[in-house]
């Protein structure tokens, strides 16, 4: 499905930098002229509250919307943007995408230079390219795009653009993004109506404004001093926290309109996707031809979903309607390959040859993205399937179920993900809301959410200690669910053999100095419904640190689980997301080297907050030092009342991460007594 951008016409977030590099080399004609009013107006205006990390401030933004009786919209948008350091010069570079639904009518851009003149560039200025940063975008002849470089874009600069666009729209829906990543002094949208015709509208993330009618069925909304949206690590999505108006169209005869319920975005969803899951002759002899031994339901229904997952490549090149509506079944099987609809319109056509019902779930692959306080709207880029589980299908890998008061127990799976196996959904899509598309109705859903025990890591050691300080010894390294997945894709990316041992030094290097691998071996790889293992033997030198005749070595020999990402002196200003819950689990044996023993053991830790909980002790088992540690994330979102309490329980991990054990020489302690 088409990615959810903020805005069709300018897309300087998407590709900024990438295009001033490119056009340092494109010669552009600059003509003197006098810049528009509107921008006039700007040079003098105050900038609004920022800081100095601001790199540009949008001083201006303007939407104005025509609506056209046959349904077809004109948009004339402008932006002007205050340039105040080096990271915002790309707001110097305006993109505007045409393709079979809209058209660039005109193009338009200004500076006014710190120093220097003024100066203008135009259509004929505006290099015609592929649609940017979109995959094969070159193979796409009906989606280009119009790129002017503005001469001059540097700090104190002030840029202004003007883009004239003519829009068909699929659905009589428009969405007003009024917030950025950068403070916005002042952002209008107006719409222009036809006689008799109606609008509604939603505000997301923001207060509701009421409009200004300027006469003749016309509106305008404005806003002002907009703050910043800024960046944080493991933040909602910018689509979860920007402030946004929807706003659906109503036409007087009522058959076209915008989305009113959620019901109605899955009836337009099924109006598209009708008849497209009909299985062809040759589906059906695959069916049976794949199916043929399977000694249950469970394990046609796997059979069949690692056929669409592996077999049929993942090819998205989507032209118009096409970003929303699916391939027929037969021509993605006849050309093996297609995208997230298309596979999950395959799949579904072939489950119902075995008898089993489907239905497509529409979901946004970005957490939070869309919610319960989401108006109804088409703000989705995945398409999934919820499959009906027969009464005879009981299995303990089947985890992501979703119990529907009608339709029954619905298990949820991405046929595009090829590295989780069916019964499991990957941690980004758990707990999302998603859109059910059921029989002439549509509700949406939450997502299940795996218990932590589906995922993590479960590492466990037996090594040993010598007199000089040298560890050596054998990790057996054993990962489920999406912590599978990750080292899964990993190597799928690799391409040279002897890079296969990558990932086992880089967690070594992340956790001890100087080593040697001897030994290393992987389980699983292609077996996507078993754990994923590692298994190596190394040596590193001088691990345990003299003191004296005493030896200071760190229990905790692999692995990572604090995190300084809290560590920062600005108050954190949007809540924690986790990937997925998880659980991880540690178990070390070091045997002591002859002639020593134990002085002084680390503390345990016992953390116990409502997100997450981490345990560990260290103790002497014979001549054996055992550390022993649990990691279990419990919530997927961390509030920001629990920030606090989300850094005090990563200062104490580190703190028992670093934790040494003091060995001492065995004649020592004898002289002690």
């Amino acid at each position: 499905m088409p990615p959810i951008n903020k805005s069709s016409n300018v897309l300087h977030a998407v590709c900024g930098f990438a295009f001033f590099l490119f056009f340092t080399s494109v010669a552009i004609t600059v003509r003197a002229s006098d810049p528009p009013a509107w921008m006039n107006v700007l040079t003098s205006v105050a900038l609004p509250e920022h800081d100095e990390k601001t790199d540009a401030i949008l001083l201006y933004s303007e939407q104005i919307v025509t609506v056209q009786p046959n349904g077809k919209i004109k948009r004339l948008t402008r932006e002007a943007y205050r340039i105040l350091r080096p990271g915002g010069t790309h707001y110097g570079t305006v993109v505007a995408v045409s393709s079979t639904q809209s058209k660039v009518l005109s193009m338009h851009a200004w500076c006014i230079p710190a120093t220097g003149k003024f100066s203008e560039v135009k259509d004929k200025d505006a290099l015609e390219t592929s649609m940017p940063g979109v995959a094969d975008g070159e193979l796409v002849t009906d989606v280009r795009a119009k790129i002017l470089k503005i001469p001059d874009a540097e700090p104190g600069s002030l840029v202004a653009s003007e883009i004239e666009e003519e829009e068909s729209l699929f659905i009589l829906q428009d969405q007003w993004w009024f917030q950025e990543r950068i403070p916005v002094r002042e952002a209008r949208y107006t719409l222009l109506l036809p006689p008799s015709w109606e609008y509604k509208t939603a505000w997301v993330n923001a207060s509701e404004i009421k409009p200004e009618s300027i006469g003749n069925n016309q509106w305008r909304w404005v806003v002002s001093d907009i703050k910043a949206i800024r960046h944080e690590t493991h933040m909602p999505p910018f689509l979860g926290v920007a402030g946004q108006m929807v706003i659906s169209l109503i036409p007087p005869d009522g058959t076209r309109k915008g989305f009113i319920t959620w019901t109605d975005v899955a009836r337009w969803t099924s109006s598209i996707t009708e008849g497209r899951r009909e299985a062809s002759p040759q589906i059906k002899q695959k069916v049976v031809e794949i199916t043929a031994g399977q000694p249950t339901t469970f394990a046609k229904m796997q059979a069949l979903s690692q056929f669409v997952q592996r077999d049929i490549r993942y090819v998205a090149i989507e032209l118009g309607i096409g970003g929303w509506q699916p391939h027929p079944a037969r021509d993605v099987y006849t050309n093996r390959y297609g995208d997230c609809k298309d596979k999950a319109t395959l799949l579904a056509a072939m489950l119902k040859e075995t008898g089993i019902d489907s239905y497509y779930v529409v979901v946004n692959v970005a957490r939070g993205a869309v919610g319960p306080q989401t108006p109804p709207q088409h703000s989705f880029n995945h398409v999934i399937l919820a499959i009906h589980l027969p009464d005879d299908v009981k299995d303990s890998s089947i985890q992501a179920v979703y119990t529907d008061p009608n339709l029954g127990r619905l298990l949820i799976f991405d046929p595009t993900d090829d590295m989780t196996p069916l019964g499991n959904l990957r941690g980004p899509l758990q707990g999302s809301y998603a859109l059910l598309v059921a029989p002439d109705r549509g509700d949406l859903i939450p997502l299940p959410i795996l218990a932590p025990s589906i995922s993590g890591v479960r590492r466990s050691a037996k090594l040993a200690l010598n007199s000089e300080g040298t560890l050596t010894g054998e990790i057996l390294d054993t990962r489920y669910g999406d912590s599978a997945s990750h080292q899964r894709h990993a190597y799928q990316e690799m391409k040279q053999k002897e890079d296969q041992i990558k990932p086992i030094e880089n967690l070594l290097s992340e956790s001890v100095g100087t080593y040697h691998i001897t030994k290393a071996t992987i389980g699983n790889l292609d077996v996507r419904n078993q754990p994923f293992q590692y298994t190596f033997s190394f040596v590193v030198p001088g691990y345990a640190k003299s003191a004296g005749d005493l030896l200071l070595v760190r229990p905790r020999v692999l692995g990572e689980e604090s995190s300084d990402v809290l560590e920062t002196k600005e108050s954190r200003r949007y809540p924690m997301e986790f990937e997925g819950l998880r659980r991880d689990w540690d178990h070390v044996e070091i045997t002591l080297p002859t002639g020593y023993t134990v002085d002084e053991l680390p503390p345990p830790a016992d953390l116990e907050y409502p997100f997450a909980t981490y345990h560990s002790k260290t103790e002497l088992q014979g001549n054996t030092l055992v550390y022993t540690r649990t990691l279990e994330i419990k919530q997927l979102t961390v509030q920001l009342d629990q920030m606090d309490n989300l850094k005090k329980f990563y200062r104490a991990i580190a703190g028992d991460e670093r934790g040494t054990a003091v060995l001492k020489p065995a004649s020592t302690s004898a002289m002690s007594r």
